[in-house]
């Protein structure tokens, strides 16, 4: 266990954020995490839970103690249907799609090189290309900060959503989570029908791809229009892309002919929200030492040596601008502290 005062998170954020804490504890069993959750006092408060720090804007230094998890291992149980996948919370997520593409277990193809460690996965629900994790999880282990007991939750216990849970709700800094089970199939079923998975396909001649094509399809794509944090700071997509009631995507659909959508349901459209920040004239643009990506105007980076600050004024401006332009809001998918 690491247990470290004044401890500097700079390489524990991905936006490359110059910050410290006053105290970082890194446990690597439940029981370690158990010790130290009743070995807090009032004086150690407040906790942030901190995974790879790829969903996380810093302000400034945290005047209290961050709680990191370094539980590791696999275990898979081999079932009628396909397999159960326990795994610790402190893997690193995109590791754990490479291991269940060579070992055969399918469903996380399409949410390769999403950055970021699995308990993270469980508290985000995170997706991409058609797919979220919530589809995935089984099963999910935590610590009570309160108690310093296990629980268990089921999938549908976390009231998973697009982009939420109740980990990010009700439950946020209430648990820490240890394990998180996922359901996979033994048989694989593409996922190609979102984005320009199919178009890059048939670039590269591959009509039938296997499960390692596609992840590496996948890749590609994501390396292509996203910036790597060593080189250019940065959480990936930093807005939701928002949901709008069909009266709404009506409306600016007669406005702006062309404009991209998804159908949620009957009722709602889930509009780019990268596709409105381009319209409105950002993409490429900066603000300061924070800036724009040129080629995703979901992405927000840091020029160099930007502060949390200046990342947070460059998000309002923006919003700002959307909302003017297009009168709806558009919220942070990134958890700024």
């Amino acid at each position: 266990m690491k247990d470290i005062h004044n401890y500097d998170l700079s390489r524990h954020n991905t936006f490359g954020i110059n910050a410290r804490c006053r105290r970082f504890i890194e446990f690597s069993s439940v029981s370690e995490l158990q010790d130290v959750v009743r070995s807090l006092t009032g004086a150690d408060r407040p906790l942030l839970i901190l995974g790879g720090g790829s969903n996380l804007l810093l302000t400034g230094d945290y005047a209290g103690t961050v709680l990191h998890s370094a539980i590791r291992g696999v275990e898979p149980t081999v079932t009628d249907d396909g397999v159960l996948l326990r795994v610790g919370s402190g893997e690193v997520w995109d590791e754990l799609v490479g291991l269940c593409v060579a070992r055969g277990w399918h469903g996380a193809e399409n949410l390769s090189l999403i950055p970021g460690e699995v308990g993270a996965s469980a508290v985000q629900n995170i997706g991409a290309y058609g797919v979220e994790v919530k589809d995935l999880i089984h099963k999910v282990e935590a610590v009570d900060l309160a108690t310093g007991g296990t629980v268990s939750f089921s999938r549908d216990d976390c009231q998973y959503a697009y982009r939420q849970s109740r980990f990010k709700r009700e439950w946020s800094g209430r648990y820490v989570i240890t394990y998180v089970t996922y359901r996979l199939s033994r048989i694989f079923r593409p996922n190609l029908d979102y984005g320009n998975i199919r178009t890059e396909l048939e670039r590269k001649g591959i009509t039938a791809p296997t499960a390692a094509e596609l992840r590496q399809v996948i890749t590609d794509i994501r390396r292509a229009k996203l910036p790597d944090p060593e080189v250019e700071g940065n959480a990936g997509s930093f807005f939701m892309n928002p949901v709008v009631t069909r009266d709404v995507y009506e409306r600016l659909a007669a406005e702006y002919e062309g404009m991209p959508h998804y159908t949620v349901d009957a009722a709602h459209e889930k509009i780019p929200a990268g596709w409105m920040i381009e319209r409105c004239g950002w993409k490429g643009r900066s603000l300061g030492r924070a800036g724009v990506h040129s080629r995703q105007a979901l992405v927000l980076v840091n020029r160099g040596g930007a502060t949390g600050r200046e990342i947070v004024d460059l998000c309002e401006a923006v919003r700002g601008d959307v909302k003017k332009k297009f009168g709806i809001d558009i919220t942070p998918e990134v958890n700024i502290v």
